[in-house]
């Protein structure tokens, strides 16, 4: 089923779709139902999380929607109140991207100094949590959430993944040749699924657009708006404005761009893992 937290923004866009047709403001709906403004506008975008069957009920009979388009919309209140898994990992993840990436179709990733997190392996993980100051509890459900995170590269619900791997995320890692040599091997093992593309960005390819950050695009089915989510140390954000993601993609064209193409990488990648 497609992640709850993409359920949500598809029931918001769906709801002010209606009240729209029905020529309604937010003001003229919140007077016939006796409720504040502020509340059908938390509903609109999102804020409220999970809206009851009975709320969305009553403004469907406001608008007019009645039958098999009635039913539909409820149906998808009940799939969006869902306790999806991540929530029980909120103290290691960012569930407001991992509920987007678990319903995204096509997944575009750049981690900067990082090995991308659905090609990190147990180890590179572990060892990312207790740099980042996670005491070995923490360090443990981090590794358990990202593995359970990777499920989505095997369970055919997302088409196609792209990640752009900077060298020095592997460089950086260098002192650890157990750690270097096992994800090496662990991308070139991705990188030959065919729904799966990975390119190295080599040091030698100087400053690059990337240097602002990390960042991922994301692509969802049935119409569904693309979105960005764009990484930091203060904790990172979903970037959904049109004129945000003209910018992360002409990042992404640039990168992909002076990166080495998905062939050499598996090469380059493959020979990393020997020589270590």
């Amino acid at each position: 089923m497609t992640s709850p937290t993409v359920r949500r923004r598809r029931l918001s866009a769906e709801l002010r779709r209606r009240r729209v047709q029905a020529g309604m403001t937010l003001n003229d709906v919140a007077e016939e139902l006796e409720w504040s403004p502020a509340k059908l506008g938390h509903i609109e975008t999102g804020i409220r999380k999970w809206p009851s069957v009975m709320e969305i009920a009553a403004l469907l009979r406001l608008y007019g929607v009645t039958g098999g388009q009635r039913e539909a919309i409820l149906t998808l209140v009940r799939e969006s109140r869902l306790r999806p898994w991540w929530t029980e990992y909120e103290d290691v993840l960012s569930s407001a991207y991992v509920g987007n990436e678990a319903g995204a179709v096509s997944l575009r990733s750049y981690a900067g100094i990082l090995v991308p997190d659905l090609l990190q392996t147990p180890d590179y993980t572990a060892a990312l949590a207790r740099r980042l100051g996670h005491g070995e509890h923490a360090a443990e459900r981090m590794v358990a959430a990202y593995l359970k995170r990777q499920e989505i590269l095997d369970s055919g619900s997302l088409g196609h993944y792209h990640a752009v791997v900077e060298e020095d995320a592997l460089q950086r890692v260098s002192g650890d040749l157990g750690l270097l040599r096992g994800q090496t091997r662990r991308i070139v093992e991705l990188a030959a699924e065919p729904h799966v593309t990975v390119q190295l960005l080599p040091t030698s390819a100087g400053p690059h657009p990337g240097f602002a950050g990390p960042f991922s695009i994301l692509e969802f089915e049935e119409d569904e708006a693309d979105l960005a989510y764009v990484d930091s140390t203060q904790g990172g954000g979903i970037v959904e404005a049109e004129d945000a993601l003209r910018s992360c993609r002409r990042v992404w064209e640039e990168l992909t761009r002076i990166a080495a193409s998905p062939q050499s990488t598996v090469g380059i990648l493959g020979r990393m893992a020997l020589l270590t």
